[in-house]
C-alpha cells in the first residue's frame, strides 16, 4: 500500500499536465469546485504536513534564522525586479505586464509548502518563510507595486493574516501536536498524506484554469512565455543565490521553491479589485498559479527521487 501511494504521488507532474488539458477542453468538469473547497483542501494539506514535523524542526529554523531571512529577502527583491524586466523587455501589453508584476510582488503561497513537503525540503523553513513573507507583504506588496507599476494597491492586512492563520498555522500546529502526542496514528496517516496533497493541488489547478479558460486561450502564447520565464527564473535564481549564501541542500531547495512560487490567488484578488479597468490583469495570476504548480511538481519529483536514490 505504501509503495502504491508513493507511485501515485511521484506522478504529480503527469497529473498536473492532464488536469491542465482537461480544464481547457472540458472546463465544466471543475464547476463543482469552489473557493471554499480550496481553503478546506489547503487546510487538510497543511495538517498532513504538520504530521511530519516536530517542535524541534521549528526550533532549529528560528535558532538559525539566516535561511529564513535570506529567503524572504530574495523573494521580495528578485521576483518583483524579474517581473518588471520581463514586462519591459518583452514589451508586454499593459494589462498583462501589470498582472505579472503584481503577482511577482506577492508573498509566498501555501502551495509552496506542499511542494517543499513533496520535494523532501525543509518544510519547517518553508512554513516559516510563507508566514513571514505574508506578514511583510502587508507593507511590501503595496510599496513594490507602486514602485514598479506606478499605482499603489492597498492590501487588507487583517484578511491576509487571518488566511495564513486559518489555512497554514492552525492546521500545521494541529499536525505537529498529533505527531507529538499520537505518534503511531500519525505515522499511519503520513503514508497517504503526500498523495492527498497532490489530489487537492491538481483540483485547485483545474478550477483556476477552468475559470479563466477564454482569456487564456485568446492570449496563450504571450502568457505562457512571460509566466514561464518569471517562474523558471524565480526557481533558478532562488536556488543559485541560496547556494552562494552557503545554505545546506535542504534549505537551498526550500528557498528555490519559496522564491519561485507566489500567492497567485492574492495577486488575482488585488488585480480584480484595484485594476478592474485592465481587463486582462487577473489572467497572468491565474496562469501563474498553474505554471508554478507544474514546475514545482516536476522539481519536487526530481529532488524526491534524488534523495531516495542517495538513501538507497
Amino acid at each position: 500500500m505504501n509503495t502504491f501511494f508513493k507511485w501515485l504521488t511521484n506522478l504529480f507532474p503527469l497529473w498536473s499536465v492532464l488536469v491542465t488539458i482537461m480544464a481547457i477542453v472540458w472546463p465544466d468538469a471543475f464547476s463543482w469546485y469552489s473557493t471554499t473547497l480550496i481553503q478546506i483542501g489547503l487546510g487538510l494539506i497543511m495538517l498532513g504536513m504538520g504530521l511530519t514535523l516536530t517542535f524541534k524542526d521549528f526550533q532549529r529554523v528560528f535558532l538559525f534564522p539566516s535561511a529564513l531571512l535570506g529567503g524572504v529577502t530574495l523573494q521580495f527583491v528578485l521576483m518583483p525586479f524579474l517581473g518588471w524586466c520581463i514586462g519591459y523587455f518583452m514589451g508586454l501589453p499593459r494589462d498583462i505586464a501589470v498582472g505579472l508584476i503584481l503577482v511577482s510582488c506577492c508573498p509566498g503561497g501555501t502551495a509552496s509548502n506542499v511542494v517543499a513537503f513533496l520535494a523532501r525540503a525543509n518544510v519547517a523553513l518553508s512554513v516559516g518563510m510563507t508566514a513571514a513573507s505574508t506578514m511583510i507583504a502587508v507593507l511590501l506588496t503595496p510599496f513594490l507595486t507602486k514602485f514598479y507599476v506606478g499605482e499603489r494597491v492597498p492590501v487588507d492586512a487583517f484578511a491576509l493574516l487571518q488566511d495564513i492563520l486559518i489555512i497554514v498555522i492552525l492546521p500545521v500546529t494541529a499536525g505537529v501536536l498529533l505527531n507529538h502526542f499520537f505518534y503511531k496514528a500519525a505515522k499511519k496517516l503520513i503514508v497517504i498524506s503526500p498523495f492527498v496533497s497532490v489530489v487537492f493541488i491538481i483540483l485547485i489547478v483545474g478550477y483556476i484554469l477552468s475559470q479563466n479558460r477564454e482569456s487564456i486561450i485568446d492570449n496563450w502564447r504571450i502568457l505562457v512565455v512571460s509566466v514561464l520565464t518569471l517562474h523558471i527564473g524565480g526557481f533558478s535564481l532562488g536556488y543559485l543565490f541560496a547556494k552562494l549564501f552557503k545554505f545546506n541542500e535542504e534549505s537551498c531547495r526550500t528557498v528555490s521553491i519559496e522564491v519561485g512560487m507566489q500567492n497567485s490567488g492574492l495577486g488575482a484578488a488585488l488585480a480584480s479589485k484595484h485594476f478592474s479597468i485592465l481587463s486582462l490583469a487577473t489572467v497572468p495570476c491565474a496562469v501563474s498559479a498553474v505554471t508554478h504548480c507544474i514546475i514545482g511538481s516536476i522539481l519536487a519529483m526530481f529532488w524526491r527521487h534524488r534523495v531516495a536514490n542517495k538513501r538507497d
